[in-house]
């Protein structure tokens, strides 16, 4: 592949990680990644609405650079700050 960059892109699933090492044309977005990666042939399905570089949200259109992780995120089963809340009406329940 001529003028051609790495990356990386993961997966996590809550007992298996996927980290898969790309080739990819210089230039190239991050749908045109994921479309073309291995991890969407393991999991045709998957859900790209959340993706990330390094840990940081980013859109499908962001241009790639050489070294860049791709992260696809997995929905959140609960939202953390409706657990916090939880937790501390039982903590007060409790101390009564």
């Amino acid at each position: 592949m001529t003028n051609s960059i790495q990356i990386e892109v993961a997966y996590g699933l809550p007992d298996e990680q996927f980290l898969y090492s790309e080739e990819v044309r210089e230039g190239c977005t991050v749908i045109e990644a994921l479309k073309s990666s291995a991890l969407l042939q393991l999991f045709p399905d998957l859900n790209l609405d959340k993706v990330g570089i390094f840990g940081k949200l980013a859109t499908h259109e962001t241009v790639l650079r050489a070294g860049d992780r791709i992260e696809v995120y997995r929905p959140l089963k609960a939202d953390p700050r409706d657990r916090r809340r939880k937790q501390v009406e039982e903590a007060r329940k409790a101390s009564k």
